[in-house]
């Protein structure tokens, strides 16, 4: 096959890649970008003020580290998670999937509920039956015959709404942008343990694998595709920190200004002061948008962490995804938001990521997992330190159960 016919074929290769990678970019971005992450930003915000640019920065270089080291070792492996770690350790693979599969359903509850919060915000709609039309919608999408090109141009579109609103919220709150971005590279105030919890806000828990484990069902692996996948990896980083910094802004043109944000919900009383009325609607939706992208991405990746290790799993992917869903709304809608499960959920969650990414980084150097593959001696060495760093974190986290005792 030579000229304009190897030409249309290495395009159209290409262009079906570049389409599964931007939209497995998108998959890890809104699956970081949830109800969470609208709170955190803007309780940091207020307490930090400019300062928290620093933040931002210093938590998405290690956040780059971290995704880079995941998705490149996965992606030569053409393994999951849970398969690479049961490989390094045998049985380490079962108690992450079932530890990302547990953390996931207890945090889609928390996604269902700010999915149905965001309905009741735009629409007045109640929040259980708000809570039963998102999940309708996020299930519509898992029933379509190419899922993975329905769960993508999803993630994709609504990214891209996200951030197109934060903008608009932006401009209108007239943030001090040259004091944001002078504080941003030579902060005033460094808390290390904000920079820490934005890391595993963004690449902890399931997160970081919704992208890697996407790439992987749409074939994109091996050393060929190497620069690919590692571009994707950062270009996924690149979308939750334009989110996450708009974000910042938008609320930093609130706090300045001395307003206070409502602490029963900063996020809210942020749009709503800074843009009146539209602002506050606009927040429906980015806040809906938040959540319903994390339901699908909480969803597809705590069932795709279990599809190697049990048959049915394998065999009936969309069933158990959609029966994933059904439960977190059923559970949202009876009980509500299970305070005691979601902080024991978090401790859990700690944990996944110190463990993951150290059984991922000695992977990297067996041959019976990536071949010849020679992963960089500084991504592995930034590897370590964020395994040490997250695994204090994580050890932390665990007090906190104790208190679910006391």
């Amino acid at each position: 096959m030579r000229g304009k016919e190897a030409n249309k074929v290495r395009g159209g290769y290409l262009g079906l890649s570049g389409s599964v990678l931007l939209g497995a970019a998108f998959l890890m971005a809104t699956s970081a970008i949830g109800p969470g992450f609208l709170t955190q930003t803007a309780v940091f915000t207020e307490k930090l003020k400019s300062a928290f640019g620093f933040a931002i920065l210093s938590s998405v270089l290690i956040d780059i580290a971290v995704q880079l080291n995941i998705w490149r070792i996965l992606g030569v492996s053409g393994m999951r998670g849970q398969d690479v770690a049961n490989r390094v350790l045998p049985g380490l693979g079962y108690f992450l999937a079932f530890a990302v599969a547990l953390g996931g359903l207890v945090f889609n509850i928390g996604n269902v509920a700010g999915a149905a919060m965001g309905i009741n915000v735009v629409a007045g709609v109640p929040l259980v039956p708000g809570a039963i039309l998102s999940s309708t919608v996020a299930i519509a999408l898992f029933l379509r015959k190419e899922m993975g090109k329905a769960m993508d141009n999803f993630t994709k579109a609504l990214g891209i709404l996200m951030i197109a609103l934060v903008l608009f919220v932006a401009l209108k709150t007239q943030p001090p942008v040259g004091l944001a971005l002078k504080e941003t590279l030579l902060p005033s105030t460094v808390d290390w343990m904000t920079v820490l919890t934005l890391v595993g806000g963004t690449v902890g828990g399931y997160i970081t694998f919704a992208g890697a484990h996407r790439i992987i069902d749409a074939g994109v692996t091996g050393t060929n595709r190497l620069a690919e996948i590692s571009r994707g990896s950062v270009n996924a980083i690149g979308i939750t920190a334009i989110m996450r910094y708009l974000l910042f802004l938008a609320i930093l043109g609130v706090v300045v200004s001395g307003k206070a944000l409502d602490p029963e919900n900063p996020p809210a009383s942020a749009f709503l002061l800074g843009a009146g009325q539209i602002g506050y609607r606009f927040f429906g939706v980015v806040l809906w948008s938040a959540a319903v992208t994390s339901v699908v991405g909480a969803s597809y990746t705590s069932i795709s962490f279990l599809k190697t290790l049990f048959r049915s799993v394998d065999t009936h992917q969309r069933r158990w995804i959609i029966a994933f869903i059904l439960t977190s709304t059923a559970i949202f809608s009876t009980v509500g938001k299970p305070v005691k499960l979601l902080i024991f959920a978090g401790a859990v969650n700690g944990l996944i990521l110190p463990l993951s990414l150290l059984s991922v980084l000695l992977a990297a150097h067996r041959k019976d997992i990536v071949g010849d593959y020679e992963h960089p001696k500084l991504l592995t060495l930034l590897g370590y330190v964020m395994v040490a760093f997250t695994g204090w974190m994580g050890v932390t986290s665990l007090s906190k159960i104790a208190e679910l005792f006391k």
